[in-house]
């Protein structure tokens, strides 16, 4: 009798013993099997073979479903090393690595079979911090002219679609070879997957989840913007691109390039421990002036006059204009006023849903919830006390697009939301969010940064290294005069601004997050609790909470560190706990999550593990 180790896309620890029906004559790791769990008939993928089980009552397969492996031992292994990184089961990392409609039982017919064997570790790691914001593509297009070259497959992963099809245009036309485009929920994904599965390599432009490419001979991964936010998933298995990257490239022997202009404090720490080969492209234009407005005393007069440009800026905005030329007013939060209040009661408009203030759209007349996208009008009356005393506060880019026309009143004026009609004629003063960062090749004759202390004040860790990143960005796009105006002007996140060098911040933050325990010198994860009810998840996370202390209590690789609510405490209707715990290794977090989550039960909670959360 021959039996199959079957990995489910459930979150349960696996995988489980099935034995193969006689009627069944080949069957091989990596195929999809159809199982009975339970009650239920579900899609399973075969792990391992073997001749015996110790498992008492074994269960046979229902059906095979691929005649041919779907998954070679390179993505099988790959998912077990991301299972175990990150706390999710077997099944759920493979997946993540598979089309929808594969997820779904779809059959496949004539799988080529290519040789793709495991290599041993050896790749070579590099890190290009380019002060240019697209030198590093010279870089880029080399490194996959020498790779396609020795007949191997090239990976590239970019922020978000427009990238994905500008990196192909470039490619095309810089080396005469197209690259397959492949993202999750595109049109004929399937095709484009099997495409990429039975050539003997290729060239793949995508986003995050790219990093899955069944490619065969992978020779080379280059992630453009590795310090950017949206290669973190924000789904079970919460995997970093960058991380899983980094897995693949070890497992096949493949060179991994990392591309940014401001790099991430994981990648720079890797480059100074010598984990990565760090190279500076310097700024080949000249670096703009850059001057950081101390507000702290000036608040009271600007509160006085009801705006946020300070005289200083607004001189800077005048003299820009006389010269004819092009000024960008940047504020990072959207909309007209930020909250909605009655001046009777004191009650905040916010969204039913969420724990979180909606945000009021002068434009449309509407109330938005960012988070869930909760619409209404806004109420004539408070719903509380029925005073007609409603208020807006904050400012948004609305409410800044109505100061700046107040102030200029002769300038034409322009939002910049659809950045892919962009003209530079077509207006003298743009206002913009962090959008128009991720557009290069815009030159600014002065650029003003308001509100970059609401950044740097968020309870977030990371806040100053994403503050850093903003301004970072900011400077790409001038070469003549940055004004900043803040009321932390002795920051060293500004400072190393002013005084253009980049290591001011890095050795300030790497320090303080040493001195902290924060990463990239520990691991943080935390555990996620919702639920519909506040009581039952607040209940369950205190039990958990308590019960993971008392195994930490034994455990020298992990702490408990604290119990919280989520931040928003409520979102889409589901209430959320948190508990983090640190440690060296993510390794010995997530086993030690594994071992004591398993007997946890809580009707109606729902508990995940996201490992180095974003």
């Amino acid at each position: 009798m021959l039996y199959v180790k079957v990995a489910l896309g459930l979150p349960v620890r696996g995988p489980f013993d099935y034995s193969v029906p006689r009627h069944i004559k080949c069957i091989k790791e990596g195929s999809r099997v159809w199982v009975q769990f339970g009650s239920r008939k579900i899609l399973g993928y075969v792990v391992g073979i073997t001749p015996k089980t110790t498992i008492k009552h074994v269960k046979p397969l229902l059906e095979i479903i691929d005649d041919s492996p779907l998954l070679d031992k390179n993505m099988l292994l790959l998912a077990k090393k991301l299972s175990d990184y990150y706390g999710c089961s077997w099944g759920e990392a493979i997946e993540t690595a598979l089309p929808e409609v594969l997820r779904k039982g779809k059959k496949i017919t004539n799988i080529a079979k290519l040789n793709n064997a495991v290599h041993k570790p050896g790749h070579e790691a590099v890190l290009i911090h380019d002060l240019n914001a697209g030198q590093r593509w010279d870089i880029y297009l080399a490194q996959i002219k020498d790779t396609v070259a020795a007949g191997k497959s090239v990976i590239v992963l970019l922020p978000d679609i427009n990238s994905v099809l500008k990196a192909k245009e470039t490619i095309s036309s810089c080396l005469g070879v197209s690259p397959v485009i492949l993202y999750r929920k595109q049109p004929q994904e399937l095709e484009a997957w099997l495409k990429v599965k039975e050539a003997k390599f290729s060239i793949v432009a995508g986003t995050r989840s790219g990093i899955f490419a069944p490619v065969n001979n992978l020779g080379l991964v280059i992630i453009d913007e590795e310090q950017d936010n949206v290669y973190k998933q924000d789904q079970v298995p919460h995997y970093h691109a960058r991380d899983v990257v980094s897995m693949r490239c070890e497992i096949e022997n493949a060179n991994l390039v990392l591309g940014s202009s401001y790099p991430s404090l994981e990648s720079f720490y890797a480059a100074k421990k010598e984990k990565a080969k760090y190279i500076l492209l310097s700024r080949a234009k000249n670096y703009p002036q850059v001057t950081v407005l101390d507000m702290s005393s000036q608040g009271w007069q600007l509160k006085q006059k009801n705006t946020i440009v300070s005289k200083y800026l607004g001189d800077c905005i005048a003299q820009a204009l006389d010269s004819k030329g092009k000024v960008l007013v940047f504020l990072n939060r959207r909309g007209f006023a930020t909250s909605a209040s009655c001046r009777n009661c004191g009650t905040v408009l916010r969204c039913p849903r969420c724990d979180i203030n909606l945000v009021y759209y002068f434009k449309d007349n509407i109330l938005n919830c960012r988070y869930c996208n909760f619409k209404m009008e806004p109420p004539k009356i408070c719903p509380n006390c029925n005073s007609a005393y409603m208020r807006y506060l904050g400012t948004g880019t609305e409410k800044m697009e109505s100061e700046i026309s107040r102030i200029f009143p002769a300038s034409r004026i322009a939002m910049l939301e659809d950045l892919r009609d962009f003209n530079a004629d077509s207006a003298d003063i743009f206002i913009s969010t962090a959008s128009v960062i991720r557009k290069t090749g815009y030159n600014f004759d002065l650029i003003g940064v308001l509100a970059i202390d609401n950044t740097l004040n968020r309870v977030d860790f990371r806040s100053t290294e994403k503050a850093f990143g903003l301004l970072s960005g900011l400077l790409a796009l001038t070469d003549k005069k940055v004004v900043i105006q803040t009321g932390l002007p002795k920051h060293y996140c500004l400072k190393a601004i002013e005084n253009n060098d980049v290591n001011i911040f890095y050795d300030e933050e790497l320090a303080l997050r040493k001195q902290l325990g924060f990463p990239p010198y520990r691991h943080l994860c935390l555990v996620k609790l919702r639920g519909k009810k506040e009581n039952s998840v607040k209940e369950a996370s205190n039990a958990l909470f308590s019960g993971l202390s008392k195994y930490a209590e034994n455990d020298k690789f992990v702490k408990v560190v604290s119990l919280n609510p989520g931040q928003p405490e409520k979102l889409r209707g589901n209430y959320y706990w948190q508990v983090l715990l640190k440690g060296a290794s993510a390794l010995k977090i997530a086993g030690f999550l594994k071992l004591h989550l398993k007997n946890f039960r809580h009707s109606g909670i729902i508990v995940t593990v996201d490992m180095d959360p974003a």
